[in-house]
C-alpha cells in the first residue's frame, strides 16, 4: 500500500496585539517637552496620555492634553498640582498598563518611586535621585520591583545608550563586572574635548552653557555629583552595594565658589582658569589630555574626577558630547567592552523614556 502525502499549509503565527498603555507625565521641561513631541509619532499610537504636570500646574482634560502646545499651556493655565488627582485619572483609564513617567530631577518625586511600584504602577524615569542616592533608597526600590510594577531606568545613565541593559544581560549570562571606567557626563565630555589651552576654560564653559550642554547653574555638572550618581547606579546594578558616601568625588568647583548664587558664580568663572590651565599644561608636557573620568574597580572602590590620560586611551578619542563606558568583565577581560555615543540631549533621553514605556507590553 503506497503512502499518501497530504500537504498541510503552514500558517504564519498571528502577532499578538500590543496592549494599550495609559500614562501620566511628571515634568514638562526640556526632556518632558521632547517626550511630548514623540507622542505625536506613529510608534506612540497605543499610548494614552491621561495627565501631565510641571512643578506648579497640571492638566487631565483630554482636549487640552492633545494640544500641540501643551507644554506652553501648562505654564499659564491648568489646575493646581495634585498628584492624587493625576493618579485618579490614571486609575480611571481602561488601559491595562498604567505608567508614571518622571522626567524631573526632583528628589522628592524620586522618593515616591518605590511607593508607586508597590501600588502596581509601572515607573519610567530619567530621575537619578533614588537609584543613585542613598543605599537604603536603592534597597527600597529593589524590594518594590520584586513585588510590584516594572522600573524603566534606561534614561538615567548615558542618555539612553544601552549601558544598563548590557550590564544586566552580562549578569544574566553569569558574567561579572571587574572594572568600569569612562566619561559619563555629556557636558564635561564636551568641555574637555574642546579644551586644548587655546582658550580659557571659563570661555568654553560659557559657550557650553549657551548651547544648553550644561545645567543653568554649571556647578551641577562641575561638582561631579551627577557623574557619581550614574556610577552608583551602574555599580549597584553590577552587584556592588555601594553607599553614596563611598564614591570619592573630586569637584572642579573651588570651595570659595560653592555657596553663592548662580549669578555670582557666573560672574567669577575666570577663577577656574588658572588651576585648570596648570593641569592642562602638565598633562600636555607628558603627551596626555584631561578627561573627567568615573572609575570602579573589582573591590568596589569608586572615584570620580579629572584625570590625565595618554592619547591612546579610549577617552582621549571622544567627540562632542560623547559618553563612553568601558566594561572589563570575567569574559571581556583581554580588552573591555566599550559603549560610546551621544550622552546628552533631550531627544535621545526622551527616546529612552519612550523605549522603556513601549517595552512594558
Amino acid at each position: 500500500m503506497s503512502a499518501v502525502w497530504v500537504e498541510v499549509p503552514v500558517r504564519k503565527p498571528v502577532p499578538m496585539a500590543k496592549a494599550d498603555i495609559a500614562m501620566v507625565l511628571l515634568g514638562t521641561g526640556v526632556v518632558g517637552g521632547a517626550f511630548l513631541k514623540l507622542l505625536r509619532t506613529p510608534v506612540a499610537k497605543r499610548l494614552h496620555l491621561v495627565g501631565a504636570a510641571n512643578s506648579r500646574k497640571q492638566q487631565t482634560d483630554p482636549t487640552q492634553l492633545a494640544a500641540r502646545d501643551l507644554r506652553d499651556r501648562l505654564k499659564r493655565e491648568g489646575t493646581a498640582r495634585d498628584d492624587a488627582a493625576l493618579l485618579s485619572a490614571l486609575d480611571a483609564h481602561h488601559a491595562e498598563l498604567k505608567v508614571i513617567i518622571d522626567a524631573t530631577a526632583s528628589t522628592e518625586l524620586a522618593s515616591r518611586h518605590a511607593e508607586w511600584l508597590a501600588r502596581d504602577y509601572h515607573v519610567v524615569t530619567a530621575n537619578k535621585s533614588l537609584a543613585g542616592g542613598r543605599l537604603a533608597g536603592w534597597r527600597e526600590l529593589q524590594a518594590a520591583c520584586a513585588v510590584g510594577g516594572r522600573y524603566g531606568d534606561s534614561a538615567t545613565v548615558g542618555a539612553g545608550l544601552p549601558v544598563l541593559s548590557t550590564l544586566r544581560r552580562l549578569g544574566d549570562c553569569g558574567d561579572s563586572l571587574l572594572t568600569l571606567e569612562g566619561v559619563f557626563s555629556g557636558s564635561l565630555s564636551y568641555l574637555f574635548n574642546q579644551y586644548d589651552g587655546s582658550r580659557p576654560f571659563s570661555a568654553l564653559l560659557r559657550d557650553a552653557r549657551k548651547l544648553g550642554y550644561t545645567e543653568p547653574d554649571p556647578r551641577a555638572d562641575l561638582s561631579g555629583e551627577d557623574v557619581a550618581r550614574k556610577l552608583l547606579i551602574l555599580a549597584r546594578n553590577a552587584g556592588f552595594a555601594l553607599g553614596s558616601d563611598e564614591v570619592v568625588v573630586e569637584s572642579l568647583v573651588p570651595e570659595a565658589l560653592r555657596d553663592m548664587s548662580t549669578e555670582a558664580f557666573l560672574d567669577r568663572l575666570e577663577e577656574l582658569d588658572e588651576s585648570l590651565a596648570a593641569l592642562h599644561d602638565s598633562a600636555r608636557a607628558r603627551g596626555h589630555v584631561l578627561r573627567f573620568l568615573a572609575r570602579l574597580n573589582q573591590w568596589g572602590r569608586a572615584r570620580v574626577g579629572l584625570t590625565a590620560v595618554p592619547l591612546n586611551h579610549p577617552a582621549a578619542r571622544l567627540y562632542g558630547t560623547d559618553n563612553q563606558f568601558a566594561l572589563t568583565t570575567t569574559r571581556y577581560h583581554t580588552q573591555p567592552l566599550v559603549i560610546q555615543g551621544p550622552g546628552a540631549g533631550p531627544e535621545v533621553t526622551a527616546q529612552a523614556l519612550l523605549g522603556d514605556v513601549l517595552a512594558l507590553g
